[in-house]
């Protein structure tokens, strides 16, 4: 894991020799807004999963320190039920800057997961609002957390989240206007195409995670997603796109690296000595660093 982390150049070997051992975790992605209870509802799954008897593993992607440039970890101090449990792993991966929610190298994290023999896989965003839909690209299941009282039916149609959730959860739902939250989420998701036949309908829990009421719905939710995701042949494409997604992300940093070169030999800066000159324009320049690069 912390040579994922740190990109370190032996990573290609290992992945190499894990790629047998992946395909078999189910990946369920937990976001929301800050202050839902995400971490607290992460940890009462992994409780539920534990109860089936299966290994978890957990991804806690937390935004970075601006001083140690590490993770801030103070979320996992709601996971401390599980640290002495074998079966559960539980990893804090620093953002890093990387927009989406995520860190660069959770997919990279989650096929470490899976190959060691993790059945599921729960990967909790930042939780920075609204910018966290990258998470539907990464699992096969994704939760959307809300609270009452927080605005939460309109950020989550503006931030785009209607559309990726699978499952909304409506957490600490002891507090007034639950229901409420309840009926604007349902209301959202019926304006939208996602009710046609055939289509699957994501549904809205309640819950208190704190106490662990409601959790139980949650993963008779989770179960039922995974049933139409196998039923309509959805799971083999959705981890086919997630695949496609990672090789393209791991070609993009490539290309960044190999840019970092071509800055430091001072051919870009003379095409853009061009470009300003007048003497070519911005898309011939680029045609020639892509030229240079590949």
């Amino acid at each position: 894991m912390s040579l994922v982390e740190d990109g370190h150049p032996a990573l290609r070997t290992v992945m190499a020799a894990l790629a047998p051992y992946t395909g078999r975790a189910y990946v369920i992605g937990i976001t929301g807004a800050p202050g839902v209870g995400k971490s607290t509802t992460t940890s009462a799954l992994v409780s539920a999963y534990r109860a089936r008897g299966l290994r978890v593993g957990v991804l806690a992607v937390d935004p970075t320190s601006p001083f140690s440039g590490g993770a801030l970890l103070g979320d996992r101090v709601r996971m401390q039920d599980h640290a002495l449990d074998p079966e559960v792993y539980i990893r804090s991966m620093a953002s890093r800057g990387h927009l989406g929610g995520l860190s660069r190298t959770t997919p990279q994290a989650v096929r470490v997961l899976d190959a060691a023999g993790c059945a599921v896989v729960l990967v909790e965003t930042v939780g920075v609002g609204q910018s966290e839909v990258e998470i539907a690209a990464t699992a096969d299941t994704t939760l959307v957390l809300l609270a009452p009282g927080m605005g939460d039916g309109i950020q989550a149609a503006k931030a785009g989240i209607l559309e990726v959730g699978d499952v909304f959860v409506v957490n600490k739902a002891d507090r007034d206007g639950a229901d409420a939250t309840v009926r604007d989420i349902r209301h959202m998701i019926s304006l939208g195409d996602r009710t046609a036949p055939g289509l699957w309908r994501p549904p809205v829990v309640k819950t208190v995670a704190s106490s662990g009421a409601g959790i139980e719905e949650v993963m008779e939710a989770i179960d039922k997603h995974l049933a139409w995701l196998t039923a309509h042949d959805a799971l083999r494409r959705r981890r086919v796109e997630r695949a496609a997604e990672e090789v393209s992300a791991i070609v993009l940093e490539e290309l960044r690296s190999r840019m970092g070169d071509l800055r430091a030999d001072a051919r870009l800066s003379t095409l853009a000595g061009k470009v300003v000159d007048g003497t070519t324009d911005p898309y011939a320049a680029a045609d020639s660093v892509l030229a240079a690069l590949t």
